[in-house]
């Protein structure tokens, strides 16, 4: 259980300015643009706040205008804020969304990139009920790395439960680098999301049992499989919940809305069946906009969904 003064999850990881056009249009022929912000870390405390929990945000960012612009709307989410820092020497990380082509990031030597251990060594993780991470975080540095690794470590030793979103992103690192290390960390998480293609790519899984029979140890394994559905590994066996139909907009920032929406559920103590039904609904959302956030809640009548959640 979290402390009464910690959230009752913690996510840690890096967010940047996000430029976005202010329509559905690529970046090479649109005219207008909106600032947000979007990162995987932040983007799950987010939904999980918007659903009624408890989330803190632990990062650091550049003492810039856009690192506390980042601040101000991540806090604005009703983002517990207090485990992040400003660095002076070091910018905030900025990326593009151009809509159904992908992203650019322009990231490297971010404030993120430098966070170590020291970063998070006054985070109560072990107060927390969740902590959550991401496959993306290690991929940023070898002090981030560092820092990962510390942040299994602490959880491992206490009662909270180490969520970790693979999240693959091969412009990071390639797969001959990344694979070895993403399967490492998946084997000492408590909580695992991936997607079936991702696992693919990464370590050859051709199917969701695949991926089960290579990632054995997580007490909850959430297989995702686009426009098909998800299906988690458990103590209960697999259970599968289908997607909705959605007509996609941008699949960037889906994965996350799932991930948050399924921890959501989770710290309700709800269902397997309700856990992944809320992720479902949460990347209905965001795969209709633009945005790597969502409203509040889904609109009446949504039922099980997910669609493409790999961010």
């Amino acid at each position: 259980m979290a402390s009464a003064d910690v959230p009752a999850l913690i996510a840690i990881g890096e967010t940047m300015a996000l430029v976005t056009p202010s329509r559905a249009e690529s970046l090479l022929d649109a005219e207008s643009f909106r600032l947000r912000v979007g990162g995987a870390e932040s983007n799950v405390a987010g939904h999980v706040a918007a659903l009624g929990g408890t989330a803190a945000w632990a990062s650091a960012l550049g003492d810039d205008v856009l690192g506390h612009r980042v601040h101000r709307e991540i806090a604005a989410q009703g983002i517990d804020t207090r485990w992040v820092s400003f660095d002076e020497t070091a910018p905030t990380g900025v990326f593009f969304k151009d809509p159904g082509r992908g992203v650019s990031y322009y990231r490297a030597g971010s404030a993120a990139s430098r966070m170590s251990p020291a970063s998070i060594a006054s985070v109560p993780l072990e107060d927390a009920a969740v902590v959550h991470v991401s496959g993306i975080t290690p991929a940023l540095s070898d002090d981030c790395a560092a820092m990962i690794d510390a942040v299994f470590e602490r959880v491992a030793a206490s009662s909270a439960l180490l969520s970790f979103d693979v999240n693959h992103r091969n412009g990071l690192w390639p797969v001959a680098e990344a694979a070895p290390i993403l399967r490492e960390l998946s084997l000492r998480a408590d909580i695992v999301f991936v997607g079936r293609d991702e696992a693919e790519t990464l370590w050859g899984c051709r199917t969701a049992e695949d991926v089960r029979e290579l990632l054995p140890a997580p007490a909850r394994l959430i297989v995702k499989d686009g426009d098909v559905g998800a299906t988690e590994f458990s103590a209960q066996g697999p259970i599968f919940v289908p997607a909705i139909p959605t007509e996609v907009v941008e699949p960037v920032g889906a994965g996350d809305a799932f991930a948050g929406g399924y921890l959501a559920g989770l710290l309700r103590g709800r269902s397997v069946q309700e856990c992944l039904r809320s992720g479902h609904e949460r990347a209905h959302l965001v795969l209709q906009s633009t945005s790597d956030s969502a409203p509040p809640t889904a609109p009446r009548g949504a039922d099980s969904a997910l669609s493409d959640a790999t961010r």
